[in-house]
């Protein structure tokens, strides 16, 4: 399956029930598109098991919480309809949308507790996220933009807001003949990439920055799970954009990035090493057991 997202043969359930692909459609009066109400989840199926499912649901569930987005469906509910969507796609490794927003309603101001919540989930085929970056390392921007405060957004939410600074942030890293960008937080901590999580390794142990302003992710949880029964130490903490120059490695954690080594951040460089390498392997043939 190839070409545009909006003009392809499949399936999309949306709403409870399966709809061909090009009919998946929602009216330009939707309220997510003008306020963003709107959260997500992205995952992969690996031989037709989508990598730990019921988080990413339960996760889904959550950032409607945050977003005050009330979703109508339980988490059984909606595995149901990820295992419906992928089933049907006749797909073996596909990445998985799940996307929750405020549809079309009796409101089109900011407010819009009368419009009702929908729900869509969608399946196709995504190769690396980085291209061939696992084997020479991605390279790195330095987006200007920040991540925000936890008192100005929900910041835990998978929100689809919270991504407008990560989309401009890709764009000019893009621009700069990188792959991706390194966000900094609201205090000028290392914080992410724009959509994925950091790692570095410094004398044998793992540094990685501490998620209290954004996503905590489930390849970043699975990450730390599988360094510490390697007997390694992770330490999580507030990270200053200059200790850069001392790390040794780097790599990158997320549903789609998976895990990429990363060869540059800005002007500092990282050696695509064995811990790296070997954590990406290791994770390929975990979410494929």
């Amino acid at each position: 399956m190839a070409g545009a997202y909006d003009d392809r043969d499949g399936v999309i359930w949306m709403d409870g029930e399966l709809v061909n692909w090009r009919d998946a459609k929602v009216h330009i009066l939707t309220h997510g598109l003008h306020y963003g109400s709107s959260v997500f989840e992205g995952e992969r199926a690996y031989n037709g098991k989508i990598f730990k499912s019921r988080e990413h649901s339960e996760r889904l569930l959550k950032s409607g919480e945050y977003m005050d987005i009330p979703i109508p469906y339980s988490v059984d509910e909606i595995e149901a309809a990820k295992e419906e969507v992928l089933n049907a796609s006749g797909l073996q490794d596909a990445y998985v949308r799940a996307v929750c927003w405020r549809g079309s309603g009796d409101d089109m101001g900011v407010a819009s507790a009368r419009n009702p919540v929908r729900m869509a989930v969608a399946a196709w085929e995504w190769g690396a996220y980085y291209g061939d970056a696992k084997f020479k390392g991605a390279k790195l921007d330095i987006a200007k933009w920040k991540r925000p405060s936890p008192e100005t957004i929900p910041c835990f939410a998978k929100a689809a807001g919270l991504y407008m600074i990560c989309t401009m942030s890709k764009h000019a890293a893009e621009a700069n003949g990188c792959s991706d960008a390194m966000m900094l937080d609201y205090r000028g901590y290392v914080a992410e990439a724009t959509g994925a999580n950091l790692f570095f390794v410094k004398d044998g142990d793992v540094h990685t920055p501490k998620p209290d302003c954004f996503l905590n992710g489930i390849t970043r949880q699975t990450v730390i799970g599988m360094l510490q029964e390697r007997g390694i130490k992770v330490i999580e903490r507030h990270i200053m954009p200059e200790e850069l120059e001392g790390f040794e490695q780097c790599w990158l954690t997320g549903t789609a990035a998976e895990v990429t080594p990363v060869g540059h951040i800005g002007d500092y460089s990282f050696e695509v090493g064995a811990l790296a390498r070997d954590i990406a392997e290791s994770y390929e043939k975990l979410v494929r057991t």
